[in-house]
């Protein structure tokens, strides 16, 4: 059997990147003000960092007005909500990310559905959960909203098609369900939600066309886990050691790549398949919700 497709999540997330730079551009042109993403960190977590200054790079780089506030771990709640209150009538800004995990001092529930729901580009909010879990418009969590985008992109059907999504969280699992499952493209899927409760797990993966691993453990699914010819979309994001690598450790995901790849019909790789298409989204929703306050 030839070796299983790459959904180049990379290259779609370039091309994404491109029609962003393109649609900000023509509202320069026009005198329209342009989308405003203000990304809020507070502490000093090293994956974090990371992950805000690539998104500051891309919002630079699509001619966004970008805005990072950062703040000590020691923050306050009532100061993190003062600075959420002013951003929220910033008429500059039209998107607010406040990045997480948050110390634990903090609420993070409440930080979110403190952010006004048409800033909210996370897809976080309560009123965007809701809207997406009754088929409603609104801001879907940028790592689904990804997911839904390969499979578009990539060209694959799936109406009719079985899917298993591995993980249940409010973050990934729960909403690329329901994206899975609406009506429209890359949806119309017959879907199961699996966890670590759910019994006869690999059994339950062998049955799937489509295979959404997030449940965040390193090589969890294995090769004798996957139905050949499937769909594989990795969203795990895990680092492991690994002594040939020149720090020591390399990033896996949550499918045992090389065994899955020479049964899967199409498979995303990590680094390079769902990571780069979160940020993409990011900038897709920012910009979205520039374009809806300004035809209020």
């Amino acid at each position: 059997m030839a070796e299983a497709g790459i959904i180049d999540g990379k290259g779609i997330a370039a091309d994404i990147h491109k029609e962003v730079i393109a649609a900000v551009a023509e509202m320069k042109a026009v005198g329209k003000r342009v989308p405003g993403l203000a990304v809020v960190l507070v502490g000093d977590n090293p994956a974090s960092k990371a992950y805000v200054s690539t998104k500051t790079k891309r919002c630079a780089e699509a001619g966004f007005h970008s805005m990072q506030i950062d703040r000590p771990a020691s923050t306050t709640r009532e100061e993190l909500l003062e600075i959420i209150r002013g951003l929220n009538a910033d008429p500059s800004i039209h998107g607010i990310l406040v990045q997480l995990p948050l110390p634990a001092h903090i609420d993070e529930q409440e930080v979110i559905a403190a952010i006004s729901p048409d800033k909210d580009v996370d897809g976080f909010h309560p009123i965007n959960a809701g809207k997406l879990s009754i088929g409603l418009p609104g801001f879907v969590p940028c790592t689904p909203l990804g997911i839904q985008e390969l499979l578009i992109r990539h060209k694959v059907r799936t109406s009719g098609a079985f899917a298993v999504v591995l993980g249940r969280s409010n973050l990934v699992g729960r909403p690329a369900a329901q994206l899975l499952s609406q009506k429209g493209p890359a949806g119309d899927a017959t879907v199961c939600i699996a966890h670590s409760r759910t019994r006869d797990l690999a059994d339950l993966c062998r049955r799937a066309d489509i295979l959404v691993a997030a449940i965040g453990k390193a090589h969890f699914v294995t090769g004798d886990m996957i139905k050949p010819g499937a769909v594989v979309i990795d969203v795990g994001i895990n680092r492991i050691d690994d002594a040939s690598a020149k720090n020591g450790s390399r990033i896996v995901g949550d499918v045992d790549f090389e065994a899955a790849k020479k049964i899967a019909g199409a498979i995303t790789p990590v680094p390079g398949g769902v990571g780069p298409m979160t940020v993409a989204m990011l900038l897709r929703n920012t910009l979205q919700s520039a374009l809806q306050h300004q035809a209020k």
